[in-house]
């Protein structure tokens, strides 16, 4: 049986995770794929393992959020990246530099659960404040 989310309900649970990064908030089976690399993490707890690695691990970062866009089925979310890189990220030791990467995120939804994201991140910005 199909369960009908609101839209008031889907717009809290993504305004809950775009704050949090909670994966309560992400389908049993839900997919993030980083559309410039294209690689796919794949599964609730690997998609928080993922988020944990990237917020916590190879950086001391945040999501400063630029603006959301949230209807019943597709969310859209811009943030600037904002962090210090303290561990190894994409073959690169930390270097303790500060980043801003711009990023937007588009979300399919089902039940009020993120699906799928696709991550658009300006991966030459960061590559140039890493190694500059």
């Amino acid at each position: 049986m199909v369960k009908k989310v609101s839209l008031a309900e889907t717009k809290k649970n993504l305004e809950a995770y775009f704050a949090t990064h909670d994966v309560q908030y992400v389908a049993e089976d839900g997919v993030f794929t980083h559309m410039s690399t294209g690689d796919r993490t794949v599964g609730r707890e690997a998609v928080g393992q993922m988020l944990h690695y990237f917020y916590h691990v190879a950086f001391d970062a945040k999501a400063e959020i630029r603006n959301t866009i949230i209807t019943e089925n597709r969310a859209v979310l811009e943030i600037n990246f904002i962090g210090r890189h303290i561990g190894e990220f994409a073959g690169v030791s930390a270097t303790n530099k500060e980043v801003n990467v711009p990023t937007t995120i588009v979300y399919d939804l089902e039940d009020g659960l993120i699906k799928n994201a696709r991550v658009y991140m300006l991966m030459d910005v960061m590559v140039r404040q890493l190694t500059s």
